[in-house]
């Protein structure tokens, strides 16, 4: 650092002569400027020097959270494990304590000859009845763990009426089937991969009202800033949740829906399983119960773009249809709008919206869009899957992804219900195309 000349200026009767020298003049000032040049890169370096301790800092924090993760995601895989092997070991000791039974009344039973023989007749049809029994029981333990079974419950079909989506249309992938017959009214590239971003929530609702007793919806979880962090890191939109509130898991419900909150998410995921990873495979373990986990796995619970976080409209509709079978969750995506309880963060709550139903209501003509889940990734661009019933009651559900915008989106699905309910409706309402392309949203 330069010396400080600026105190050695001294304008008085002694001097006056020499600052009358130009020269002199020139040197005191070119002191002065070189001493401010010095302090200003003095305090450059100080600020850059702080900027990257706080940056050492967050990472350390991420890092340490990020371990803390996976040390607890190893717990709950060793204590799944330790269950599976004590379910193992209690049947054995059952099937020992009965045979021991058996043998031991066989023998000490005090029998004629003709008990005897009537008792052998008998132990013998037993056994035949309870082989039987156990082959019965046995082949229906393995068939309730084929995806094929539950497949029948949930597969859309084809039909002689299959259309493909009109040039209309921009989104590039898509499928729209009724509701009730699982028949395939129109799709596009429907079984492609794709990336579903927050479209994925629905499948974490589905889970999490799975895994939820209705006490439970009532009871409490803190935010942690673990929580915060996550979302503001990968840029996810948020409910607006603070470090330290305690907010009832009703609420984390709503928040993950409407807002597509992923400190929603994160927090069920947490409540539920401990952990997001452990919470994962629950998700994708109801993938493969629901016969899509050949074509659908995901990473995460939020949408977060991943390319082993993928699936085909196809799986997402079908995820669609079980959510529509689960009262809970068709009621939380049914809902426009929704005030979280009140906490000491936020005395009067927070607003939630589900801007999706809201906004397709302005070209609802006889559409009664009732459910509803966006989503938007880069590589995806805007998508959303939809449950909606026509005026005579027909139920459909209809996924669309790589759409241009929000309110393109909106304009493909209003296009597209319009027309599979024009019969429906015996109406003859139809969309058109400019109708549907008004304005520009941005949308998570």
């Amino acid at each position: 650092m330069g010396t400080d000349n600026r105190d050695n200026i001294h304008i008085n009767s002694k001097n006056k002569n020499n600052y009358a020298n130009e020269s002199l003049l020139k040197q005191e000032m070119d002191s002065i400027l070189k001493y401010e040049t010095d302090e200003e890169e003095v305090i450059d370096e100080e600020e850059l020097r702080l900027e990257e301790e706080h940056f050492k800092e967050y990472q350390a924090r991420i890092t340490k959270r990020i371990n803390e993760m996976k040390e607890e995601h190893d717990r709950q895989i060793f204590h799944r494990n330790m269950i599976k092997a004590g379910a193992a070991v209690l049947a054995v000791v059952v099937v020992g304590v009965v045979a021991f039974n058996m043998i031991g009344t066989r023998i000490l039973a005090p029998r004629s000859v003709d008990e005897a023989a009537a008792a052998e007749y008998s132990s013998e049809e037993t056994q035949d009845v309870a082989t039987n029994a156990g082959t019965q029981t046995a082949s229906a333990a393995e068939a309730s763990t084929e995806p094929s079974v539950v497949e029948e419950k949930y597969v859309a079909v084809e039909t002689a009426d299959t259309r493909e989506f009109g040039p209309e249309i921009v989104s590039t992938c898509g499928i729209l089937m009724n509701a009730d017959s699982l028949e395939i009214v129109s799709e596009r590239n429907a079984y492609a991969k794709m990336y579903p971003a927050s479209m994925t929530k629905v499948l974490t609702l589905l889970v999490a009202a799975e895994n939820l007793t209705q006490e439970q919806l009532e009871d409490t979880f803190e935010i942690t800033i673990e929580i915060t962090d996550f979302s503001y890191s990968h840029g996810c939109s948020a409910a607006g949740f603070d470090v330290g509130e305690v907010v009832k898991v009703k609420d984390l419900l709503y928040a993950l829906i409407l807002p597509s909150g992923a400190d929603g998410a994160l927090g069920l995921a947490y409540y539920i399983a401990g952990s997001q990873e452990a919470f994962v495979d629950m998700m994708n373990a109801k993938l493969e119960d629901l016969g899509l986990a050949d074509t659908a796995h995901f990473t995460n619970c939020i949408g977060i773009y991943d390319d082993d976080h993928y699936c085909t409209a196809y799986d997402m509709a079908i995820i669609m249809r079980a959510a529509m079978d689960n009262e809970l969750c068709k009621e939380i995506l049914s809902t426009h709008y929704y005030v979280t309880g009140g906490t000491e963060q936020h005395p009067d709550g927070i607003e939630l919206s589900n801007w999706f139903l809201r906004r397709i209501e302005d070209n609802d003509e006889g559409i009664n869009v009732v459910c509803g889940k966006t989503g938007f990734v880069n590589q995806s661009g805007s998508c959303a899957v939809s449950y909606a019933e026509s005026e005579n009651g027909e139920p459909y559900i209809l996924c669309t992804g790589n759409s241009s915008s929000s309110w393109q989106c909106i304009g493909d699905q209003t296009i597209l219900y319009a027309d599979a309910m024009q019969d429906d409706n015996m109406t003859g309402y139809s969309v058109s195309a400019a109708e549907s392309n008004s304005g520009g949203i941005d949308e998570e």
